[in-house]
C-alpha cells in the first residue's frame, strides 16, 4: 500500500532505574556484566550486540540502565555457549561509538569499556551484597518488578521494569538484596494489572528464581538461546536498519489505560520538506507569502518527535485521515478519493504509514486512524465512481483543465496537479446530468462563462443513486441528515449499499492488517445506527477476530464523532442524532433492506423518543464498590463526548453536564473527552480555547481524573494559537488559524526516557517542554498511569461533598484500586472504607478509622487524589515532582 521501504527513526525507550545492582563477586561463564561510559553526555545509552556465532540485536539494541557510579551504565547480557561479542554504543538519536568502525570485541565476566578503553575491572569495586536474578513469564508489552528484601523498604510503585536480556516470553531482572537472603516481590505492567501471588506476594530467595504461573523455581529457562544459522556480518551501526517484530499488529491492552494526543498531521512537524505541497489555493490563501504550504506535516515528521508526544506522557496518536485524498484543499485529510492508497504527501523514504506505525509501537505508542465512512471527495472515489464534469479548453478555463494525456492519473504529487481524467468537453456515454455543455447564464468570480455540470453536485445527477446519495441535508436533525451531502466538497456515499460497504470495508481492513490500534470514526452521525450495527461493525470485528482472536480483538478502539452541538442530554430531542444513541446495540428487527431499514430505525426510535432509551449503570459504583460492567447491548462503538466537549466553558461545566448524561450511554468509562478540536472550541466555538492557563490547568486536573479517556489537540499543552479562528478554509492563511504548523515549536532534539518523562531536550523543545501547562499535563499522565482507578474505574458522588469531587474504583484481576479525587475546591468523603489513604499529588497519608475523611484545596487547577493502600495494590505515594498547579 505504501510506496517506500521503512527505517526506524529514533531509539527505543528505556525506563531509568532508582538502583542499579553492582556486579556480583563471580560471573557465569556465559554472561556478561558491561559497563559503559559515553565520552559525552549521553542521556541514553543503547548496547548493539552480537554474540560469536549469532546475529546482531535490531538496532539500536538494548537499552542500558544508569549505573550507581556517576556516568556509568550497565547491561548483563546471556551470551548463551558464546564466549565472545562484538558491541557497539549508541545514544537513540544518531550518535554511535563503534571503536572507529572496528566494533567492540569482549569477552565473559566483567567487561568496562570508557574512552576506547576494554578493561575487566567494575568501575566501583566489587560489591559483596547478595543477588538474586528473577525471571519471569509475561505477556505484557512491559514487566515491573515491585520488590523489598527481608527488613528492608519496598521500592516505589511499580518498581524497577525488568529490561535485561532473556528469552522470548520472558522478562529477567538482576537484584542487588543486600545482607538479606530473602526477599518479596510482585509483578504488573506498569499500568495497573498485578500479580502478587493471590494476595499473599512471592517469598524469593537468593540465585536464579524463575516464576512462571505462581510456580517458582531455581532454573535459568534461557541457558541455551539459539543462535542464527550464520553469523552477521560486521556492521557499520546506523540508527535506520532494521524493522520491528510487532510489524502489523496492533499493541493492544485496555484502551481506557491510554490517553491520547491528536494531530493533523499536514500541520505538526515537517520531516522532509520534499513532500510538501501546497495546491492550487497556496497563493490565495495567503499561505505562499508565508512559506507555508498546506501539506507540510508529514510522517517522517512525526516519527522524529515520537518522543515529543511520549515525554508529555501520552499512549496514543490519534492522526487525521492518511488515504490519498483530492480536492483544492485537502491537507486535512477528509477529502478521500482513492481510499486503497496512503497519500504521498505525508510519505517519505523511510517513513511510509507502515513505518510510522512500526515507530510507534517500538515506543509503547498507539496509533489511531480517522476514518471517513460517510463521503468521499467531490470528485467520488477512485474504484468505486467518479464523476466525468463538461471542461473546455478555451481561452478561459485552459489554465484549469489539464490537458487530457491518454492513461495518465491524479497524482498529488505533481504539481500543478493532473485533472484530465475528471473532464470531457462532450456528454460521455451513460451520462444522466441535464443540460452538459450548456452556459448557465452565470459568471465565475473571474468573470467567466459558468457550464452545468461542470462541477460535482448532488442535486445534478452525476452520480449514480445506488452509489451516492442525491440531495442536500435540509434538517439536520431529520432523516436526510443521514441520506444528504453536507457539504459541496463531500459526496456523500449510499452506504446503505452492499457495493459501498464492501470498497469501504476491504480498505479499512487493510488498516487493520497494518497493524493500527483503532478508527476515529468521522461523521459517523450521517450513517444510520442500523447499518453501523448490522453490516459495518460486524464486518470490522470479524476481520479483527480472524487476526487476533476474540480477546485480544476488543481491544481495537472505535469511538465515533457524532456532533452534537447542543447543550443539554439529547440533541434537541432527536435521539438517533444524540452521542449516547450510538453506543447500543438495535433492540428491534428492522427489514432485510439496509435503506428500507434505516427509515424504520429512525421513525421508531424517534417515536420512542428520550424518555424510552435503555440505561446503563456501567460507568457508577454501587456504593464504595465496582461491579463488573454489562456490555451485551454494546454495539462496538463507543463516543466522543460531546456533551462535555459542549460545556468546558469551564470544567464545572462539563463535570456537571457530563455526569448527567451517563446513565443513557452504554460504558461511558470509554468515552474520549477533549475540550476543543480541529473543529470547534466549547459551545461551538470557532476559536481555539482562550480561557487562560489556569482554566487549562483545570481542565485537564478534571479530564484526567474522571471517567473517560483524557484527549489533547495538538499544541494544546503550550495555549498554541489560542483565541485564533480555527478554520477558515483558504479564505485566511492557515499561520492565523487554530490549524497552523506547530513544528517550529519542536525544533531540536528530545528523548523520552519514559512517559511523561523527558529523558535529554535541546533547541526550541526544550523551551517548549519547559513550560509550564506541560509539566502539570506530564505530572497528571504519571499519576494515571500509577492509579488504575483513574483509568479504568467506575466513579460516584455518593457521599461526596465539593464542587468537582468523586470516589472511584477499579477491581479485577487481582487488582483493587480506590480512589478519592477533588479538583480545584475541597471536599468531604463519608461512608468511604477504612484504612490507609495516601496522596498521589503531595505524599499526604491518612488513617481513616470512621469512614470519612475531608481534604481542604482551594486553588484552581490542583488536585488531590487519595489512594487506598491495600495489600497487593498498594498507594504509589506521591507520584512525580511539584509543579506550578500540582502541588
Amino acid at each position: 500500500m505504501s510506496r517506500f521501504l521503512r527505517r526506524v527513526l529514533g531509539a527505543l525507550c528505556a525506563v531509568p532505574l532508582l538502583l542499579m545492582a553492582p556486579p556480583p563477586a563471580a560471573q557465569a561463564a556465559n554472561q556478561v556484566s558491561l559497563y559503559y561510559r559515553p565520552s559525552s553526555a549521553w542521556t541514553t545509552v543503547n548496547v548493539h550486540y552480537a554474540p560469536a556465532g549469532g546475529s546482531w540485536t535490531a538496532v539500536p539494541g538494548v537499552a542500558m540502565a544508569a549505573d550507581s557510579c556517576a556516568g556509568w551504565f550497565r547491561k548483563d547480557i546471556d551470551l548463551g555457549a558464546a564466549t565472545g561479542m562484538q558491541v557497539v554504543f549508541n545514544n537513540g538519536s544518531g550518535a554511535w561509538d563503534n571503536n572507529g568502525g572496528a566494533n567492540y570485541r569482549i569477552g565473559t565476566g566483567t567487561v568496562t569499556v570508557s574512552g576506547g578503553t576494554v578493561s575487566t575491572t567494575a568501575p566501583c569495586g566489587t560489591n559483596a551484597g547478595n543477588t538474586a536474578t528473577v525471571y519471569y513469564k509475561t505477556g505484557w508489552a512491559g514487566t515491573y518488578l515491585h520488590y523489598a528484601p527481608t527488613g528492608g523498604s519496598w521500592t516505589t510503585a511499580p518498581g524497577v521494569v525488568m529490561n535485561e536480556e532473556a528469552c522470548a516470553g520472558w522478562a529477567r531482572k538482576t537484584v542487588n538484596l543486600g545482607s538479606a537472603t530473602s526477599w518479596a516481590a510482585t509483578f504488573n505492567n506498569g499500568s495497573g494489572t498485578w500479580d502478587n501471588n493471590a494476595g499473599r506476594n512471592y517469598a524469593l530467595g537468593t540465585g536464579v528464581v524463575t516464576l512462571n504461573a505462581g510456580v517458582v523455581t531455581s532454573t535459568s529457562p534461557c541457558t541455551s538461546p539459539s543462535p542464527s544459522p550464520s553469523p552477521s556480518p560486521t556492521p557499520t551501526p546506523s540508527p535506520t536498519s532494521t524493522t520491528p517484530a510487532t510489524r502489523g499488529e496492533m499493541l493492544g491492552g485496555d484502551p481506557r489505560k491510554d490517553s491520547i494526543y491528536f494531530v493533523l498531521t499536514a500541520r505538526f512537524n515537517d520531516g522532509d520538506t520534499a513532500n510538501n505541497r501546497g495546491g492550487n489555493q497556496h497563493a490565495k490563501s495567503g499561505n505562499e507569502a508565508n512559506g507555508d504550504p498546506m501539506f507540510r506535516g508529514d510522517f517522517k515528521g512525526l516519527v522524529d518527535k515520537l518522543d515529543y508526544i511520549k515525554a508529555l506522557g501520552f499512549s496514543a496518536v490519534w492522526i487525521t485521515p492518511v488515504v490519498m485524498n483530492r480536492s483544492d484543499y485537502d491537507y486535512h485529510g477528509y477529502h478521500g478519493w482513492d481510499f486503497y492508497e496512503v497519500d504521498p504527501r505525508l510519505e517519505s523514504d523511510g517513513a511510509s504509514y507502515q513505518e510510522l506505525i512500526d515507530a510507534a509501537h517500538a515506543k509503547g505508542l498507539k496509533i489511531y486512524q480517522d476514518v471517513v465512512f460517510n463521503h468521499t471527495s467531490r470528485w467520488g472515489a477512485d474504484g468505486l465512481f467518479t464523476p466525468t464534469v463538461h471542461g473546455v479548453r478555451d481561452n478561459q478555463w485552459s489554465w484549469y483543465y489539464s490537458e487530457k494525456v491518454a492513461g495518465k492519473k491524479y497524482d498529488p504529487m505533481e504539481q500543478p496537479t493532473y485533472n484530465g481524467d475528471l473532464w470531457s468537453s462532450t456528454a460521455p456515454a451513460g451520462n444522466t446530468c441535464p443540460n452538459f455543455g450548456r452556459p448557465t447564464g452565470g459568471k465565475s468570480a473571474e468573470g467567466y462563462t459558468v457550464y452545468h455540470c461542470q462541477w460535482p453536485s448532488p442535486t445534478a445527477k452525476m452520480f449514480p443513486a445506488d452509489l451516492f446519495h442525491q440531495c442536500w441535508i435540509g434538517n439536520w436533525e431529520g432523516e436526510d441528515a443521514r441520506s444528504c451531502w453536507l457539504h459541496e466538497d463531500l459526496a456523500d456515499l449510499n452506504t446503505e449499499n452492499k457495493t459501498v460497504q464492501d470498497y469501504l470495508l476491504g480498505a479499512y481492513k487493510k488498516y487493520i492488517d497494518m497493524g493500527v490500534d483503532g478508527f476515529r470514526i468521522d461523521t459517523a452521525v450521517h450513517i444510520p445506527r442500523v447499518t453501523w450495527n448490522r453490516k459495518l461493525l460486524p464486518a470490522l470485528q470479524a476481520h479483527l477476530t480472524a487476526k487476533y482472536g476474540a480477546a485480544k480483538a476488543k481491544d481495537f478502539y472505535i469511538f465515533g464523532e457524532v456532533a452534537a452541538f447542543v447543550n443539554d442530554k439529547w440533541n434537541r430531542g432527536s435521539v438517533n442524532h444524540s452521542a449516547q444513541f450510538f453506543t447500543w446495540k438495535e433492540r428491534k428487527t428492522y427489514s432485510a433492506d439496509d435503506t428500507a431499514a434505516a427509515i424504520e430505525q429512525f421513525d421508531y426510535e424517534n417515536t420512542m423518543g428520550t424518555g424510552n432509551q435503555p440505561t446503563s449503570s456501567n460507568a457508577f459504583l454501587s456504593g464504595n464498590s465496582y461491579h463488573a460492567p454489562d456490555h451485551s447491548q454494546f454495539s462496538g462503538m463507543n463516543i466522543i463526548d460531546m456533551r462535555m466537549h459542549m460545556n468546558f466553558g469551564d470544567a464545572s461545566n462539563a463535570f456537571h453536564n457530563g455526569k448527567d448524561s451517563d446513565d443513557s450511554v452504554n460504558d461511558a468509562t470509554y468515552n474520549v473527552v477533549y475540550v476543543d478540536s480541529h473543529d470547534y472550541g466549547p459551545n461551538k466555538s470557532s476559536v481555539r480555547y482562550a480561557e487562560g492557563t489556569d482554566a487549562w490547568a483545570e481542565n485537564m486536573s478534571l479530564m484526567w481524573t474522571f471517567r473517560g479517556i483524557p484527549t489533547l489537540y495538538y499544541g494544546s499543552e503550550i495555549e498554541f494559537k489560542a483565541g485564533q479562528k480555527i478554520d477558515c478554509g483558504p479564505s485566511c492563511p492557515l499561520e492565523t488559524t487554530g490549524r497552523a504548523y506547530y513544528g517550529s515549536h519542536l525544533a531540536g532534539n528530545v528523548t523520552a526516557s519514559d512517559f511523561g518523562v523527558v529523558g535529554s531536550a535541546s533547541g526550541t523543545v526544550a523551551t517548549t517542554l519547559s513550560k509550564p501547562l506541560v509539566k502539570h499535563l506530564q505530572r497528571l499522565n504519571q499519576i494515571r498511569r500509577a492509579v488504575p482507578a483513574l483509568q479504568m474505574g467506575q466513579y460516584s458522588t455518593e457521599g461526596v461533598s465539593g464542587n468537582m469531587a468523586y470516589k472511584r474504583r477499579y477491581t479485577a484481576g487481582g487488582v483493587d484500586s480506590f480512589a478519592l479525587v477533588t479538583v480545584s475546591g475541597g471536599a468531604s468523603f463519608t461512608g468511604i472504607p477504612n484504612g490507609t489513604y495516601v496522596d498521589a499529588v503531595t505524599g499526604d497519608t491518612r488513617t481513616v478509622t470512621n469512614g470519612s475523611l475531608t481534604v481542604s484545596l482551594n486553588a484552581k487547577g490542583n488536585l488531590r487524589v487519595y489512594v487506598l493502600s491495600q495489600a497487593g495494590s498498594p498507594a504509589p505515594g506521591k507520584v512525580g515532582a511539584d509543579t506550578t498547579y500540582l502541588k
